[in-house]
């Protein structure tokens, strides 16, 4: 893959840190750039469009990641995903009662 190699440290401020919604949120971006991401957890590497991979990187509240991102669309990409990983995800509506309960 051609292009530039960047990195970005991030922080974890989520209480419930790289949980479910967030990790499959920013997989799913990552997803639709062009460029490699790898996230780093201290000695831990994740490939960042794999939700199962970035569940490996066990990264709790406090957590500080490197962000790596290579290839044609790198600036892009690395601006959207640091964004979005502490972005809160909207938790899903609680669904109306049954009739007659």
């Amino acid at each position: 893959m051609t292009g530039p190699t960047l990195r970005k440290q991030v922080v974890i401020t989520n209480p419930q840190g790289l949980h479910m919604r967030p990790a499959t949120a920013f997989a799913l971006l990552a997803g639709k750039f062009q460029s490699d991401v790898r996230v780093y957890n201290e000695d831990r590497c994740a490939n960042g469009k794999s939700v199962l991979e970035l569940f490996t990187l066990v990264a709790l509240p406090g957590a500080e990641l490197t962000l790596e991102v290579s290839g044609p669309d790198a600036g892009d990409a690395l601006a959207a995903l640091a964004e979005v990983i502490n972005r809160p995800v909207e938790e899903p509506a609680e669904p109306p009662p049954a009739p007659g309960i």
